[in-house]
């Protein structure tokens, strides 16, 4: 899959495509049911597929902290976008003169005269542009000025309801993995590379893999019992800790660590996948390393019984 890094970067050969815009965040399967769409539009007319995303995020563009924790990072995304099948991302950076472009002169100058359409998928509630004009009879009609055909998707809906990364966050918050799974058409995972952190759990006799979230903050938060894929490991038992680690730090700033059950391998580096079953409890602040400790021990028998319950 070719990712694109800007407007700057198109080039003639990207031009002719068959193409799709939104956030994609979670890629659930309310995504997986546009990005079929586009699939098997951009096949039909012999086409490059593209997604458009942009980044930031425009409602954490406007308010960073209030905005809605990320389901994945932008790198999360662009691996499950490659592995359905997607030839292209245009990644935009979401700025002020972004904010003010109308939904007019976005199909002008990106869908036109940037990327030369020839079909444009959208789901059928998603709108875009400063005035909110962007949405299916929009594009569509101007589809017939510009030469090119649109569709909508229709609505993916689960329960009755429609499938929606608020909903997944809902489950996520309320540790609902099994509602979250359902949603997304896999389990919950975070994935990234094992960073070096402050040794910490080595110390304590728990040495953990620390990973960057790359984002403003994860969609849950607590003490969990997890699955770990990568780096040499295959579904291995762990206990992960998602928050600010209170006790240890003064950090406003997420963390994900995760602490392998009866392995000792070394992950620094490596790209790992933690998979969320089960929580335990929620992050605490303790006394003390030797309550912090106490509490871990607990954490990791509480997870062998878990594990050995399911």
């Amino acid at each position: 899959m070719e990712l694109i890094r800007g407007l700057h970067n198109l080039r003639p050969r990207h031009r002719g495509c068959v193409a799709t815009i939104g956030a994609f965040d979670g890629v659930h399967l309310g995504h997986q049911a546009v990005i079929r769409h586009l699939l098997d539009k951009a096949q039909e007319l012999g086409l490059p597929s593209v997604i458009i995303v942009f980044e930031p995020l425009p409602r954490e563009y406007f308010a960073p902290i209030q905005a809605p924790a990320r389901l994945m990072s932008f790198w999360e995304k662009c691996r499950a976008l490659e592995q359905l099948g997607v030839d292209r991302v245009l990644r935009i950076r979401f700025n002020e003169s972004l904010r003010e472009m109308s939904a007019q002169q976005f199909i002008d100058d990106i869908f036109v005269a940037g990327l030369g359409v020839r079909y444009v998928v959208l789901g059928d509630d998603f709108r875009f542009g400063n005035d909110r004009q962007g949405d299916v009879k929009f594009i569509q009609e101007q589809g017939l000025r510009y030469g090119y055909d649109a569709g909508p998707t229709p609505t993916c809906s689960i329960g009755g309801e429609r499938v929606s990364s608020t909903r997944i966050r809902e489950a996520l918050e309320n540790a609902d993995f099994q509602q979250a799974e359902r949603l997304l058409g896999r389990p919950y995972s975070i994935s990234g590379r094992v960073i070096y952190g402050r040794q910490l759990g080595r110390t304590i006799g728990t040495p953990t893999a620390n990973l960057e979230l790359r984002r403003l903050r994860a969609p849950l938060a607590g003490v969990y019992a997890v699955e770990v894929n990568g780096g040499g490991v295959q579904a291995a038992t762990g206990v992960a800790n998602v928050g600010v680690r209170p006790t240890v730090e003064d950090s406003i700033k997420a963390n994900l660590e995760v602490h392998l059950l009866d392995r000792e391998i070394e992950l620094y580096g490596q790209h790992i996948e933690v998979i969320f079953r089960h929580k335990l409890r929620d992050e605490q602040q303790f006394g003390s390393v030797d309550e912090l400790t106490a509490n871990i021990q607990r954490d990791i028998e509480q997870t062998r019984t878990w594990f050995s319950q399911r």
